[in-house]
């Protein structure tokens, strides 16, 4: 982040802003909406200014900005037109370690005014760290049309109710759920419909009727796609935002991360090959531990957890512990990078069958079945099989795949980083040892792959332009 964004309180506080032309009137209007006490500095003094100054019981100061007019205030705008003006608030507001806001001028500013819907009590500011104030504004205007105005009335109601329910309910997360429960049920929905009293009733009663024992938790299994955080999908998003504590994989891309609820306890416990950060069995026990406190917890995996996941070994043990669950599925590697790299998994020309095949097996083995695989008309996708590619391309060949057929490495799919490697099972190990594509990769064979060239589209003449060895 350029800027942390904070919010300011300004409420009988005394605010210097200096200009009083049009874009002087915006800022004052904004600032009075704060509660501040507004006193302005301006040779000429815009109509609806004097007005609102008169009733927010702002003052005129003076006409010129001098240096003593910084003592006494804690926040400083300056929107005048003169820029050896705004230099020289920028630089005494900097030497009194003042926060200043050159209105148009990112370099002389401190803090970043952002385009604001208002639902006060909630709030919520959006800025482009004062790069693309357009597209800030734009952002502003679907925001407001997908918040109804009355989302201020649900704020003001949670406001009064605040410390009766933090009496009745002693742990947070109980009263966390607590509030969930009435922000996405019928007490929201009769707020929206403009019914405050029933609302208010309705809040009293769930309160007095709820239940302050510790109940079970749950485990949402979560597949977080291969990387694109674009790609997850709205139940997995939901889920994520409400859990209370989040078990992550290596694979799940910063970006998906970064989706979770804020204040949520994140525990990374994501595999290498022959890195381990929390075993299987450890990961297992923490899932049970943290349901029977009765937390929500998301389990969440890169692609799909029901492909090559784990995620039924998980389940078993959750199962066994009277510990509800969900699972949410995921985009799997094999469609995402497929996707992405411009080869169809199916095609009438090419192949009527897909088979899916972990490059590595239990307990670190890898005795595949290659005679299974030789079918002509199918497309191979192999997960987790990039160090052990020489041996995989020499099993098909074995078994009769002819040594001509098209084969991919997609390292990295889905992501800005994302590259393409293309050959045959005859050229693809040698190639790969010039390439040197990193993991997570998957591989791919059958015809499918001769339309990449064709069909490629994601960031095609960047980052994962079809690499060809010497």
């Amino acid at each position: 982040m350029e800027y942390l964004p904070l919010f300011f309180n300004l409420k009988n506080r005394p605010v210097l802003l200096i200009g009083g032309g049009e874009v002087g009137l915006r800022k004052a209007r904004l600032l009075i909406r704060a509660g501040a006490r507004l006193q302005l500095v301006s040779h000429e003094l815009h109509p609806e200014l004097e007005e609102l100054l008169a009733a927010s019981q702002g003052k005129l100061v003076a006409n010129d900005y001098y240096k003593d007019q910084l003592e006494g205030v804690v926040l400083v705008v300056a929107a005048t037109d003169d820029e050896a003006v705004n230099q020289q608030v920028h630089a005494d507001c900097v030497a009194r370690n003042l926060p200043v806001n050159v209105v148009d001028n990112p370099a002389l500013c401190s803090f970043i005014v952002p385009a604001i819907v208002d639902r006060s009590p909630v709030v919520i500011g959006i800025s482009s760290s004062g790069k693309a104030p357009v597209l800030a504004r734009l952002l502003r205007a679907k925001l407001e049309s997908i918040i109804p105005t009355r989302y201020s009335d649900l704020g003001q109601l949670a406001a009064r109710f605040r410390d009766a329910v933090k009496a009745r309910f002693s742990d947070i997360n109980q009263r966390r759920k607590f509030w969930e429960t009435a922000f996405q049920g019928s007490v929201a929905e009769r707020v929206f419909n403009g019914q405050m009293p029933e609302a208010e009733k309705l809040l009293q009663q769930q309160l007095e009727n709820s239940d302050t024992s510790q109940p079970v938790g749950e485990v949402y299994l979560v597949g977080a796609g291969p990387g694109d955080p674009e790609l997850l999908t709205f139940k997995a998003l939901r889920l994520m935002q409400q859990a209370d504590v989040v078990l992550y994989d290596r694979l799940v891309s910063a970006e998906v991360l970064d989706l979770c609820r804020r204040d949520a306890e994140l525990i990374y416990v994501g595999k290498k090959r022959d890195n381990h950060a929390v075993p299987q069995p450890d990961i297992n026990r923490l899932l049970v531990e943290k349901a029977l406190a009765g937390q929500r917890v998301v389990r969440l995996k890169g692609g799909d957890p029901f492909v090559f996941g784990r995620g039924g070994e998980e389940l078993e043990e959750l199962k066994a512990a009277g510990v509800p669950f969900q699972v949410v599925p995921g985009i799997t590697a094999a469609n995402a990078c497929s996707a992405y790299a411009g080869i169809p998994l199916t095609h009438r020309d090419y192949a009527q069958s897909v088979k899916l095949i972990t490059g590595q097996l239990k307990n670190r083995t890898s005795d595949l079945n290659f005679a299974e695989m030789i079918a002509p008309n199918q497309t191979l996708v192999f997960y987790m099989g990039l160090h052990t590619l020489e041996l995989l391309v020499a099993g098909l060949v074995e078994k009769g795949k002819p040594a001509s057929t098209p084969i991919a490495l997609v390292s990295q799919g889905s992501t800005p980083q994302q590259r393409v490697l293309t050959g045959t099972l005859d050229n693809i190990v040698a190639k790969q040892a010039t390439a040197q594509l990193p993991a997570p990769a998957i591989i791919i064979v059958g015809e499918v792959v001769a339309l990449h060239e064709k069909l490629a589209w994601f960031n095609t003449g960047k980052i994962n332009k079809p690499l060809i060895a010497p």
